[in-house]
C-alpha cells in the first residue's frame, strides 16, 4: 500500500505539470521527459491500483474510483485520502 501511495502522488503531481505545460507555465522543452515520466507512473499506478485491490478486497467500484481518479486533476489528494483512512480501517 505504501508503494501505491507514494506512486500514487507522483502519478497526480506529474499530470498537473504535464498541465502546466498545456497552460504555458512550463516550457514546451519539458513535454518529452514529463511525458515520458508521466507515462511510467501512470502504468505503474495502474498496476499497483490493481494489485492494492485485489490485497484489500476492493470492489469493482472502489477500483474503479480509484482508476478514474487518475485522470482527473488533483484527485490524487482525494485518492490519498482514501488511502489513509483504508490504512487506518485495517489497522483497527
Amino acid at each position: 500500500m505504501k508503494q501505491f501511495r507514494v506512486v500514487s502522488l507522483l502519478e497526480g503531481i506529474s499530470f498537473l505539470l504535464i498541465l502546466s505545460v498545456t497552460f504555458g507555465f512550463i516550457s514546451r522543452e519539458y513535454v518529452s521527459p514529463l511525458g515520458a515520466t508521466h507515462g511510467i507512473l501512470f502504468i505503474l499506478y495502474m498496476l499497483l491500483s490493481l494489485s492494492v485491490s485485489h490485497k484489500q478486497g476492493w470492489s469493482t467500484v472502489k477500483w474503479l474510483g480509484v482508476f478514474i481518479a487518475s485522470v482527473v486533476p488533483f484527485a490524487f489528494i482525494a485518492v490519498e485520502l482514501f488511502l489513509k483512512r483504508e490504512i487506518e480501517y485495517t489497522n483497527t
